[in-house]
């Protein structure tokens, strides 16, 4: 089987074209092929399909083997390589994912994708909660951008245990099918300091559902513009929610790593 290494911002995911290859038991496979030490190494197995009602499908598996609904990194990476392997021949396009189809627009510079925008969808936001975890209580604001998402601000990021305080939000009762736990940190009215443990994967080098959750609700308690840039561990994404019934933009670069095929 033949696969694509593919990063936005260090968020990366092998990528299967089920246009020519068949995956077997993929949840199987994305544990296997994610392992950082017996495998490819990646935070997910991507699998772009063939779709009745778009361009394109994603399918998205993360490390653990379970089923994501929405990556905005990795759809990026989808766009560029359905571009550039002339699956799709125009640079707007949409792409069928388990949370809906989104409208992208590639960016090419002499053929090749550089950066694509992202019609992530109207974001849901729900009034702020508070929940103990791990012997500590904490306060959230509940984004959906697709995919559930608990946003909470700190003054520091950097300082914060996100290996400890991630996974004990994330598997709270709070969230029966889990959640994606996003650490901000306000630098000022159009930057946003992030950190992001994602459900299924752990702490991740970006997070495009991430960015955009804790963008939406920085927007919705007033503490940044309606454009802002967010700066994650793997470098930076920028996000443009013009009014609070329109769709969220998210802009960032995709990256083809290497080509490989699988031994048997």
């Amino acid at each position: 089987m033949r696969f694509t290494k593919m990063h936005g911002l260090g968020n990366d995911y092998v990528y299967v074209n089920c246009y020519e290859e068949k995956v077997e038991e993929p949840e199987r496979m994305a544990k296997q092929l994610c392992d950082r030490h017996f495998g490819i190494g990646a935070d997910g197995l991507i699998l772009i399909c063939p779709s009745e009602h778009a361009d394109c499908r994603m399918e998205m598996y993360n490390a653990d083997g379970s089923r994501g609904a929405m990556c905005g990194n990795g759809i990026r990476c989808v766009a560029k390589y359905v571009y550039e392997a002339g699956l799709v021949e125009r640079e707007r396009m949409k792409v069928e994912t388990d949370s809906g189809i989104r409208r992208l627009v590639c960016r090419v510079r002499e053929g090749r994708v550089y950066l694509v925008d992202v019609d992530m969808g109207v974001p849901a936001l729900f009034p702020r909660e508070s929940l103990s975890a791990g012997g500590s209580s904490f306060s959230f604001t509940p984004v959906d951008m697709g995919n559930p998402h608990a946003v909470l601000f700190y003054s520091d990021v950097d300082s914060v245990d996100v290996e400890q305080i991630g996974p004990a939000i994330e598997n709270h009762k709070r969230f029966p099918g889990r959640t994606n736990v996003e650490f901000a940190q306000i630098t000022d009215a159009q930057n946003i300091k992030l950190r992001v443990w994602e459900r299924g994967s752990g702490e991740t080098m970006a997070c495009g559902t991430g960015a955009c959750a804790a963008c939406a609700a920085a927007m919705a308690m007033g503490l940044v513009k309606r454009k802002v840039t967010v700066r994650l561990p793997g470098g930076k994404l920028d996000i443009t929610w013009s009014k609070a019934d329109g769709p969220m933009i998210l802009t960032g670069p995709a990256k083809k790593v290497f080509c490989g095929s699988l031994c048997p």
